[in-house]
C-alpha cells in the first residue's frame, strides 16, 4: 500500500476522518424523520456484517493493511452501537427522567436501568471479538474496540458524578429524558482519575520502541490518536468550545420527534448517563465516543456550590 498510509501522519490522518465523518454521519441520520430509523438501522446492520468479516480479516495477519482494516471495520461497528442508542431502538428498559426525589444508590439504579441494554450489546460485541481473536496475531480491532469501550464508560461516570458541561442539547428529542441523568456541577475526583489514566495511556502509546515494527507503529498511532481525541472529548466536559461547528453539515436539520418529557428537576442538571454517545453527548466517533455520551457545548453555565 502507498508509504503515506505506514507513516505517523497517515495514521494521524485516517483516525481524524473516521472520526468526524462517522460523527457526522450518525448526528445526520438520528435528525431525520423518526420514520426513517429502521431503514437507517437495517443499512446499518449490514454494515455490522461487513464489519465484523472485515474484523475477522485483519485479525488473521499483520500488516499495515491490516491495521487499518481493523480498525475501519470498528468504527463501523461501534457505529451500529451508537445509532441504535441515538434512535432509542437499545437503550435500557427505563424510559423515563430520573426521579426528582432519588439520591445515591436509587440515582444509580435508575441510571443503570435507563442503559442496561446498550451496555450488554456493547459487553456481547466485545466477548464477539475476543472470541474471534483467539490464536490471532493482529490485535488491532480488539485494542481499538476496547478504548472506545473504556472512554465511553469515562464519560459515562463523569456525566454521573458530575461535568461543568453536560452537552444535553446535543440528544435527540426522544431522548431529551436521558438528560435527567446528568449531573452538572465542578470537576470531581473523577474526572481527575479519568483524564489522568488516560493521559497516562497515550503517553505509553506514544513512547517509541526501538523494537516496534511498521506494523505495530502504525497499530499504536492509530490507537493514539483515537485516545487522543476522546482526551479533547473529555476536556470539553469543562471547556466550552464550539467544536460542534464541525458537523454543522449534519446538525442543520431538527429530528422528527415526540415532544420531550420534562426533566424531573433543575437538581438533575444543576447538581445533582453516547452516549454518549454515546454515544449520548455525542461521542464524535460513532463512534460515534464515547461517540451520544461524550458531551460538547457551546455555553458555560454555572457550576453548582455544591
Amino acid at each position: 500500500m502507498p508509504e503515506f498510509f505506514s507513516s505517523v501522519l497517515g495514521a494521524c490522518t485516517v483516525a481524524l476522518l473516521s472520526w468526524w465523518l462517522g460523527t457526522g454521519v450518525i448526528l445526520w441520520l438520528v435528525r431525520l424523520p423518526v420514520r426513517s430509523f429502521a431503514w437507517s438501522m437495517a443499512l446499518m446492520t449490514v454494515v455490522l456484517g461487513l464489519s465484523l468479516w472485515g474484523t475477522a480479516a485483519s485479525m488473521r495477519e499483520s500488516t499495515v493493511l491490516n491495521a487499518y482494516l481493523g480498525f475501519v471495520s470498528v468504527i463501523l461497528m461501534w457505529s451500529w452501537h451508537e445509532l441504535a442508542f441515538l434512535t432509542g431502538m437499545i437503550t435500557g428498559p427505563r424510559k423515563v427522567g430520573l426521579d426528582p426525589e432519588v439520591v445515591g444508590g436509587q440515582r444509580f439504579g435508575q441510571s443503570v436501568m435507563a442503559l442496561l441494554h446498550h451496555e450488554v450489546a456493547l459487553l456481547f460485541n466485545f466477548l464477539v471479538l475476543l472470541a474471534m481473536q483467539q490464536g490471532q496475531p493482529n490485535h488491532v480491532a480488539l485494542c481499538t474496540f476496547a478504548l472506545l469501550w473504556c472512554m465511553r464508560l469515562s464519560a459515562k461516570l463523569n456525566l454521573y458524578f458530575g461535568v461543568p458541561q453536560v452537552g444535553e442539547q446535543y440528544l435527540p428529542g426522544h431522548l431529551a429524558y436521558m438528560a435527567s441523568y446528568f449531573r452538572r456541577s465542578r470537576v470531581t475526583a473523577c474526572y481527575y482519575l479519568t483524564m489522568g489514566l488516560s493521559v497516562g495511556a497515550w503517553m505509553w502509546l506514544v513512547w517509541p520502541s526501538p523494537a516496534d515494527s511498521a506494523v505495530r507503529s502504525t497499530g499504536s498511532v492509530l490507537l493514539a490518536s483515537l485516545l487522543g481525541l476522546a482526551i479533547i472529548e473529555h476536556l470539553l466536559m469543562v471547556f466550552a468550545l464550539p467544536l460542534q461547528r464541525l458537523w454543522g453539515w449534519a446538525m442543520s436539520r431538527g429530528a422528527e420527534t415526540a415532544p420531550a418529557r420534562p426533566l424531573a428537576s433543575a437538581g438533575n442538571l444543576s447538581g445533582g448517563v453516547s452516549s454518549a454517545s454515546c454515544a449520548a453527548g455525542l461521542s464524535p466517533i460513532p463512534v460515534l465516543s464515547s461517540l451520544a455520551a461524550l458531551p460538547m457545548s457551546s455555553t458555560n453555565p454555572e457550576p453548582d456550590q455544591a
